[in-house]
């Protein structure tokens, strides 16, 4: 599984590149603290493969990066995707590494 680090992805945002985040917590998680990624929960992936880009980069993320891997191994091995890429460290990351006003839980 590929993996992207919390200053990579905050390098990506920087540049304004082209690329998707897709947030898989949970609806009261995400309104907690979010990463302003688009939220699909690990429950709705399957209901929402349409939503997911394949011809791009597409960075999945939660909290820690145990339910994105998940979603992620969802993806390649049943609907063969080959573009995404696991926030490593999640939520909890970002906020150590980039910024410690994202609240923790």
């Amino acid at each position: 599984m590929k993996e992207i680090t919390v200053l990579e992805l905050k390098k990506l945002m920087d540049e304004k590149a082209d690329f998707q985040l897709i947030d898989v917590r949970r609806k009261d998680e995400y309104d907690f603290a979010n990463l302003n990624g688009e939220l699909i929960t690990l429950d709705e992936v399957p209901q929402n493969i349409e939503k997911i880009h394949r011809d791009k980069k597409v960075i999945m993320q939660c909290r820690s990066g145990k339910r994105s891997a998940d979603a992620i191994a969802y993806l390649e091995q049943n609907h063969g995707f080959d573009n995404l890429y696991n926030l490593k460290g999640g939520i909890l990351a970002w906020s150590d590494e980039v910024d410690p006003t994202v609240p923790k839980y």
